[in-house]
Formats: C-alpha cells, structure tokens, sequence
C-alpha cells in the first residue's frame, strides 16, 4: 500500500490487474492525451505492467500506482515517472470515463505529491500534457505545479506543456 485517502488506495500494479489495465489504456481519453499503447490482449496487457510500473518500481522506488475506491474497485492509475527527458520525475494519472469528474484524481495525484515529498524526499515534481488537455492543466495548477514552457518530448512528437512545483526548473 502506497496511500490512502478518505476514499482510496493507491497500491503497486501487479499482474492480476491486467485485465483493468487492457480497459483503462484502451479508453479513449487515454488513447487521446496519452497515446496508443497497442496493448490489445491480456499478454500485452501483462507485459506492459512488467516493463513499464514494475520495472520502474525496481529502478527508481516509484512509478505508476493503481487507484482503488476502498471496496478494492480499480479506477485508474497516477504516480511518478522517471522520463529519460526530464531531469526531475513526472507526475501523471488516467482514471476510467466512468469515475471522470468526481474529484478523485486530484485526491490521489495529491496523495502521490504526499508521498513523493513525505516518503522518497523529492523536491521537485514535473509534469507533461498536450495544451489541449484543459482537465490535465487544471488539475496540475490545483496540485502547485506551474507552467514552465512548451517543449518536445522526442524529435518526432509534438509540443506538450511542461509543468513543476519548483521555481528553479
């Protein structure tokens, strides 16, 4: 167990929520603002947990955790990423339409920030999100994180905001 808040967990991935993960990396808010991930079956579902959260679990103590309502219900993922372009981690969450708007991503990425500060002792917190990702940009401004500039995550990929709770970024 990562968190608590008064109505959630937040816990590491393991392989039995593979089948939540296949739908919540499948709904279309994620395909738009995140990107395709191509994972279509359960084995990709699988190794997408092993390779991406687990392994950034094993590399840095930290990476994408799963939400749960308290009655154990998987709602979306949020927690810390090590980017290979960003000097600092990156926080970031997807939540399924169905528990869209109801405030609970902004209870667990504030539980994340919690532990990121309080747990691992980290300073600075980043963030990226497409400009048109308005739910994203105004959820980071309620967590402290401020526009920083736009910039690239890779030569090919488009402009995204950068966003960080420090003033020295």
């Amino acid at each position: 167990m990562i968190a608590t808040t008064p109505r959630l967990r937040l816990e590491k991935l393991a392989l039995t929520d593979a089948l939540f993960v296949l739908k919540l990396v499948n709904e279309p808010g994620w395909i738009r603002f995140i990107g395709d991930r191509g994972i279509r079956n359960l084995d990709n579902a699988e190794t997408y947990i092993i390779t991406g959260p687990q392994k950034s679990y094993a590399d840095h103590g930290f990476g994408l955790f799963k939400v749960s309502l308290l009655d154990g219900t998987p709602i979306g993922m949020c927690g810390l990423l090590q980017r290979s372009y960003l000097e600092h981690p990156d926080i970031g969450f997807a939540f399924l339409e169905d528990y869209s708007g109801m405030g609970y991503a902004l209870e667990a990425a504030t539980a994340t920030m919690e532990y990121a500060r309080d747990t691992l002792g980290l300073k600075t917190i980043m963030a990226t999100t497409l400009p048109e990702n308005e739910r994203s940009i105004r959820l980071l401004e309620k967590l402290g994180l401020r526009f920083i500039r736009l910039t690239k995550t890779s030569l090919d990929g488009p402009e995204v905001k950068l966003f960080s709770n420090s003033s020295e970024d």
